[in-house]
């Protein structure tokens, strides 16, 4: 793709994330899924690591290389006509601007970037280290000339027994990200949690991601809740994972 196209679908998909409160980005995994949301309507999607890998019979948590992970992006954004954002994990042991680099040359134009460095034992970045990475991601975007949208994601809310008991410093760290340059911010695992979601809502001024599924979650909600954008994670193609369970299962020996 070139340069031209893809810094015009990074700033399209600035300006649904101010169009739509919440926006929904379908979490997709192939060159079907992405044709398929596609072609329901949405106007963005995102490309989710833990789909894309068990699409290809890899493990998540970088259980690909960075370079494997291009090389499918590649194919589902040539295959749409819409701004594709891609989950990069805790960016496969790359430095910012390489990472921007090659989510760029690939067509990417928007990221996910997280604090679970899989790469490192699994250890969490602190909050400065997190927020270090972001604003390299940020200056590396601003210096290629493209926006990319930035979404940075925090796993302590994941990570804690009581999500409840580290509501504090997850709103630190995510005040620091955006400090650093995130665009939105992305609380993993309080989903099915009003209270923490409205209290991590009410103390950010960019959109706030949640993962949603398709069909238990109800959209009407999120928004009460001031969420401003919303992705699938795994759970969509989990959900069309039991559908084609149950359609199958009268066919079945």
């Amino acid at each position: 793709m070139d340069l031209r196209t893809t810094v015009e679908r990074a700033q399209r998909l600035n300006q649904l994330h101010a169009e739509y409160k919440p926006l929904v980005l379908p979490t997709v995994w192939d060159v079907w899924s992405a044709r398929t949301a596609s072609d329901a309507g949405f106007s963005a999607l995102t490309i989710g690591s833990h789909p894309l890998a068990d699409s290809r019979g890899a493990d998540d948590h970088e259980g690909q290389t960075f370079e494997e992970v291009l090389a499918a992006v590649r194919q589902i954004v040539a295959s749409v006509d819409v701004p594709v954002s891609v989950d990069l994990e805790a960016g496969y042991g790359q430095e910012p601007a390489d990472l921007i680099a090659g989510l760029i040359e690939a067509g990417g134009v928007g990221l996910n970037i997280e604090d679970t460095v899989h790469s490192d034992g699994g250890r969490v970045r602190s909050t400065q280290e997190h927020a270090q990475y972001i604003a390299g991601l940020r200056a590396a975007a601003d210096d290629a000339g493209v926006p990319v949208w930035v979404n940075g994601r925090t796993d302590l809310f994941l990570h804690a027994e009581r999500p409840s008991d580290v509501l504090d410093e997850a709103v630190e760290r995510l005040r620091a990200m955006e400090q650093a340059g995130a665009d939105s911010v992305y609380p993993v695992r309080i989903q099915d949690d009003d209270d923490l979601l409205t209290a991590v809502t009410g103390a950010l001024t960019i959109p706030v991601n949640s993962t949603a599924h398709p069909v238990k979650h109800d959209l009407e909600r999120f928004r009460r809740l001031g969420v401003g954008r919303i992705t699938y994670g795994p759970l969509l193609q989990f959900a069309m994972t039991d559908a084609m369970k149950d359609m199958l299962a009268p066919w079945a020996p």
